[in-house]
């Protein structure tokens, strides 16, 4: 769906606008990186589990790389299986009908962009009751409900045996370049959203509004965050050093694995009232935020780095794969055959053939007194 220069106001209203001009400005995504790092993800705590300390997305980073606001109501409501698909914006189209496309782009934007919807060119109905009302999408989180996400679909990759990624990944790649720079590719030397497409100071190239205390208090909440169905754990405590403080022994982490198995799937719920305690939690978010004292050198302290060498795992391999493989002595036979375990050679005239077993259960023998027919018309 491209953007029309007649929807970009109802983006506006919507306070989705710098959302949608991404489109132009997403990099390729690079999946061995962010695999990578989704390795090291460690669902207990929804931080990446690094060699020298924890490290993981917050409120702020999903600020900066993407503007959203983080401040607001839960993106909850009910979900259905029902689908729609929408066309392109005729060019003569009535201002009714460029009403009715802005709302469909922007479910558009919302599934296939920021929450990674798998389906192409489709979207999920329940987004219908935010674009209703243009005007008050901008008093949701939209920036807690992408962070949800990408927790639960990092949390899923590092649970099960999944092997396809979904979620906002240029979300967690572009949060990489950032904190990484080392890792950013050459060719990122423009400023454009998300930020870590800019190699210059992040406080000239922010949004102001971003950096207000209305915006940025929420940052240093330890709560939880909604997505519909997902509830996810807001872990700021363990990365005090990214918030510009100093990283102390970090409180027991709270289980909520048991949130994980839940996707609202078994029919129709309205989540507010069956996550009753967690809604409760965020409207009660502003009791949840830290004081961080801010420091010139943020980093762990002495006792935190004590603790870290002590429970962490700084390589995800075990010992085995590190052993040297020489001296152990290879059969010539499993040379040949490319295998540290080869079988026992068998003589030829002592092996079965096995294409003529096959054959006789297919078609049958004559001691079988099945019909012939059909194979002579085969043949």
């Amino acid at each position: 769906m491209p953007l029309h220069d007649r929807i970009i106001p109802y983006l506006k209203r919507a306070g989705l606008y710098h959302l949608a001009r991404l489109n132009a400005h997403w990099f390729w995504l690079d999946e061995p990186l962010v695999s990578a790092f989704i390795e090291r993800w460690w669902p207990e705590t929804h931080t990446f589990h690094m060699p020298f300390k924890e490290c993981t997305i917050t409120l702020q980073d999903v600020a900066y790389q993407l503007r959203l606001p983080v401040d607001g109501h839960a993106v909850s409501g009910c979900m259905t299986d029902f689908h729609e698909q929408f066309r392109v914006l005729p060019a003569d189209a009535s201002e009714e009908t460029v009403r009715i496309y802005a709302r469909a782009y922007i479910m558009m934007l919302l599934s296939t962009q920021l929450f990674m919807d798998k389906s192409a060119n489709r979207v999920h109905l329940r987004w219908l009751p935010f674009v209703a009302r243009l005007d008050d999408m901008g008093s949701y989180s939209w920036g807690a409900a992408a962070l949800a996400w990408l927790y639960r679909c990092m949390c899923r990759v590092a649970n099960r045996n999944v092997t396809n990624l979904a979620g906002p990944l240029q979300l967690l790649q572009s949060w990489i370049f950032w904190r990484f720079p080392m890792l950013r590719p050459p060719g990122f030397d423009a400023f454009f959203f998300p930020l870590a497409s800019s190699s210059v100071d992040v406080l000239a190239v922010i949004h102001p509004e971003i950096l207000t205390e209305e915006h940025s208090w929420l940052w240093r909440a330890v709560t939880n965050l909604i997505y519909f169905a997902v509830i996810e754990w807001h872990q700021v405590d363990r990365v005090f050093p990214q918030l510009g403080g100093v990283q102390h022994l970090p409180e027991p982490m709270l289980n909520i694995e048991y949130l994980h198995s839940k996707d609202g799937r078994g029919g129709d719920r309205w989540f507010p009232t069956y996550y009753r305690t967690w809604h409760q939690h965020w409207d009660d978010r502003v009791r949840s935020v830290l004081s961080v004292q801010r420091v010139p050198d943020p980093g762990p302290s002495p006792e935190y780095l004590d603790w870290w060498h002590r429970v962490a795992h700084r390589i995800l391999s075990p010992g085995i794969a590190f052993a040297d493989p020489r001296p152990t002595q290879v059969p010539d036979d499993a040379i040949l055959r490319g295998s540290s375990q080869a079988p026992t050679r068998v003589p030829a005239s002592d092996m079965p053939d096995n294409r003529r077993l096959e054959r006789r259960r297919r078609i049958g023998t004559r001691a079988t007194d099945r019909d012939w027919r059909w194979l002579d018309d085969m043949m």
